[in-house]
């Protein structure tokens, strides 16, 4: 695989969210990309058993912030064609295709994920 170089523009996949950003730094096993957009909002709940609700702590997983640093494996990160959205406009746009796919599934788990993105929306989007 080519290495990518430092200012490319990406789409990196990190836990369960899907963003795009800038590489910011090239390391052995990961790059490091600064979130310009959200693609896909992290799934909620226990990453080590996804879609149970019954699970010890049910944790609430916030998007990676506009502008903050992860440092994303390689293999998940690739190039990224097209104009780079509004943080804020991809991250309402990420919520509400969760919130649709939440409300498609009746489960336990999807209603324990809808109050935590429900409780995410209030903190994201302040008037």
């Amino acid at each position: 695989m080519n290495e990518l170089q430092v200012g490319t523009i990406v789409t990196g996949i990190y836990k369960t969210g899907k963003y795009i950003g800038e590489i910011t730094d090239i390391r052995p096993q990961h790059y490091l990309v600064r979130v310009l957009g959200v693609l896909k909002h992290p799934m909620q709940g226990d990453l080590h058993n996804p879609k149970d609700a019954d699970v010890l702590i049910f944790h609430e997983r916030r998007a990676l912030a506009f502008r903050e640093q992860a440092n994303i494996p390689k293999q998940m990160v690739k190039p990224y064609e097209g104009a780079v959205p509004d943080y804020s406009e991809s991250l309402k746009d990420a919520v509400e295709k969760m919130i649709q796919e939440l409300r498609k599934t009746p489960t336990e788990w999807a209603e324990k994920s809808l109050e935590m993105i429900d409780s995410l929306k209030k903190d994201y989007f302040k008037a």
